[in-house]
């Protein structure tokens, strides 16, 4: 990734959190924001035991956000649903490597190429219980390591804090391969202002934050106060 991001926090709000009923506003608290990034959680209720939205609900909020669309495939099979993203507006596309691993899907490096084709920026997700080392063999064809410091599937839940040594893992390896200002670290799950720093000083720069942005009483703030950490 670029200079620019590794010179400042990145916070990118999880619109799961937000109140479907009234998008318009929660896009309004971000546009208004110190975010540059909004962060979008595809589920289809068999990676993860929950059902979210899809490309026509990106494709409509396109419309009303110039924030870097973060699109997080939690999905069995990642591959299937890439151009359905590009199409919608996507900026950046993540997807599960314990998907992308399993039989019933393509490999990790054609996921990758199809999305760095479309010249998308890529990341790679890992869940709480899978170890760095899965990817260590993909991080030179990446943008960004999303580390998942929750279970994925629901908002609202609390950080892991075991999460912090991988971050602290993640970050030496970038380091020791001079992959600084190509490689970013996202986290992903129970980001709190309280715990931010700790988060930051592990190593990681991409904050995604849902409902202690979207719970809150003024949202905006709370970005603007995380942006800053």
């Amino acid at each position: 990734m670029g200079t620019e991001n590794k010179q400042k926090i990145v916070v990118a709000p999880s619109l799961l959190a937000a109140d479907f009923s009234n998008l318009e506003k929660a896009l309004d608290y971000c546009n208004n924001s110190s975010a540059t990034w909004l962060h979008l959680d595809i589920m289809d209720q068999q990676f993860v035991p929950n059902l979210s939205f899809g490309p026509d609900i990106v494709k409509n909020i396109r419309k009303h956000s110039k924030l870097f669309f973060d699109v997080h495939l939690m999905v069995s099979n990642p591959f299937e649903m890439i151009d359905l993203f590009i199409n919608a507006g996507a900026d950046g596309i993540s997807f599960h490597i314990e998907a992308s691993e399993s039989r019933f899907t393509f490999p990790p490096k054609i996921i990758i190429n199809k999305i760095k084709r479309a010249n998308l920026l890529c990341g790679i997700a890992i869940k709480p219980k899978t170890p760095f080392k899965i990817i260590k063999k993909y991080m030179d064809l990446i943008d960004y390591v999303v580390v998942m410091s929750v279970e994925p599937g629901f908002a609202g839940q609390k950080f892991i804090p075991e999460s912090l040594k991988k971050i602290q893992e993640i970050h030496q390896f970038i380091t020791e391969n001079n992959l600084v200002n190509q490689v970013s670290i996202q986290i992903d799950g129970g980001v709190k202002l309280h715990n931010a720093k700790d988060v930051v000083d592990a190593g990681a720069n991409i904050l995604v934050a849902g409902s202690e942005v979207f719970q809150s009483e003024n949202p905006t703030e709370v970005i603007n106060k995380m942006s800053q950490i």
